[in-house]
């Protein structure tokens, strides 16, 4: 297993590599010029989130899966990852990170936007879409679309899953150290957790987007409103956070006495790869539920969906950057080289309300993203065979949560990698083999001033 897991783990570091960073961020910067900065109408997009289109085709309210979306994207990464990418990137790596949020929205604008435009009515009444029938209807590349959609349904498993289960397992067990053993509170949380999904999940996308518009908006203000706080305390430190992130962003350096070091490369790197994997623009699992959404033009669910790029990177990653590296100034003693024990002792500091704000978050994001990934999953799985094999991967996805709970998972995380590289590639070529369709889409309803026009009219415009 140990020899599975080297060669795994050397796929997956080829796959993450700077070619697929390269391929990603200058994804983001293409579309953002070519498209004449989307980035611009982030208001008009937050406001059009909140409008119900109720007249419209589709499944779900566009806020419902803006909400699903954003309960797949915000997850353990959101916390965890950016303390990783500041470990071994150094502070800068917090810039890179939110500077590839912002590029980023481009692109999650471009997949919402061909998600829509080729979506279709399956037979089981439902509204489905996503890469899969851009790659099969706007490329005719049936199996690039039957490629995404293995990876994507194998994927979940990963970091839709087993991943999520295990960091909340963790998490209670140590809380009830010492009482119980963890082992047996790993197994009873698992088993809690997959019920908890279960009632969700078997009630599909109508039950997933009711809970998701409820519990993602609360549990992001209440980590929101615990980063302000632990801010505040820490607010002597905040001015000469901003002005380290900045000069490590750009320049080679290192802080606290060298207990933590900083190269350009290095920061660039790990901020560019922490942002790219935390709000996914690109790899092309947001679009699928974007392709349920209840809108009357691809524009208007395009703006809706660049705006979980902004929540996810632009302001929960930046607030966790500020947290941790003013807590790196506030407390020069702490460990810095395990981005998970930095997270921890970073928030710990915090008397009285650090460790549970920590915490809850970690277990609300983890379960939020177990529900949105089981969605993707599922999708992916009605387009390779039709409706009759979702229940069966609901079966499976509630056993395997039991299962993730309790392993080890070195292993499954490389694979789980290795699956999402191999989904963006794919997608990536779509948009970028489909920019003429989406810039199109863009001047007719967005620079165009269009927006409350429907499809049906620039199809009107196309016969005549």
């Amino acid at each position: 297993m140990q020899t599975i897991n080297d060669v795994m783990s050397d796929i997956s570091g080829f796959l993450w590599g700077w070619p697929m960073m390269i391929l990603l961020l200058g994804t983001h910067i293409y579309l953002t010029i070519r498209l004449r900065f989307p980035q611009r109408k982030l208001w008009t997009a937050i406001k059009l989130s909140i409008k119900k289109d109720s007249q419209s085709k589709g499944d779900v309210s566009q806020f419902g899966a803006l909400a699903t979306s954003l309960a797949a994207t915000i997850g353990t990464g959101n916390i965890i990852g950016v303390a990783t990418a500041v470990s071994l990137g150094g502070p800068g790596a917090v810039f890179w990170c939110w500077i590839t949020g912002v590029f980023g929205i481009a692109t999650k604008y471009g997949e919402g936007l061909l998600a829509i435009k080729y979506r279709e009515r399956r037979p089981s009444g439902r509204m489905l879409g996503g890469p899969m029938f851009a790659l099969d209807k706007g490329l005719h590349a049936h199996w690039l679309a039957v490629l995404f959609s293995v990876f994507t349904a194998i994927a979940a498993f990963g970091i839709g899953n087993t991943v999520q289960a295990n960091a909340i397992s963790e998490n209670i067990a140590i809380l009830a150290e010492g009482t119980f053993n963890p082992i047996y509170v790993r197994v009873v949380v698992g088993v809690a957790i997959a019920m908890l999904v279960g009632l969700v999940i078997f009630g599909g996308i109508k039950s997933i987007a009711n809970i998701c518009t409820k519990f993602v908006p609360l549990m992001s203000l209440f980590y929101v409103l615990g980063c302000i706080y632990i801010l505040c305390v820490n607010h002597q430190y905040i001015m000469e956070a901003v002005r380290l992130i900045m000069s490590c962003a750009f320049s080679n350096q290192s802080i606290v006495g060298g207990a933590i070091g900083s190269t350009v490369m290095a920061a660039a790197r790990f901020g560019i790869a922490r942002g790219l994997f935390s709000n996914e623009s690109g790899m092309g699992s947001a679009p699928i539920v974007a392709a349920a959404a209840q809108t009357r033009n691809p524009v208007r669910q395009a703006l809706v969906s660049s705006t979980g790029t902004f929540w996810d990177t632009v302001v929960i990653c930046a607030m966790t950057g500020l947290v941790i590296v003013t807590s790196i100034l506030a407390y020069p003693e702490i460990d810095y080289q395990d981005g998970g024990l930095l997270t921890k002792e970073a928030f710990a500091r915090i008397p009285f309300v650090g460790t549970p704000i920590l915490t809850v978050g970690i277990i609300t994001f983890a379960f939020s993203t177990i529900l949105g990934w089981c969605y993707y999953g599922e999708r992916a799985v009605e387009y390779l065979s039709s409706h009759r094999g979702v229940s069966i991967y609901r079966v499976f996805w509630v056993g395997a949560i039991v299962l993730g709970s309790i392993m080890s998972l070195s292993l499954v995380w490389n694979i789980a990698d290795i699956m999402n590289a191999l989904m963006a590639i794919p997608n990536l070529v779509s948009l970028l083999l489909l920019s003429n369709v989406i810039t199109r889409e863009t001047n007719y309803y967005l620079w165009g001033n269009r927006l409350e026009e429907s499809s049906e009219d620039l199809e009107e415009d196309d016969k005549s």
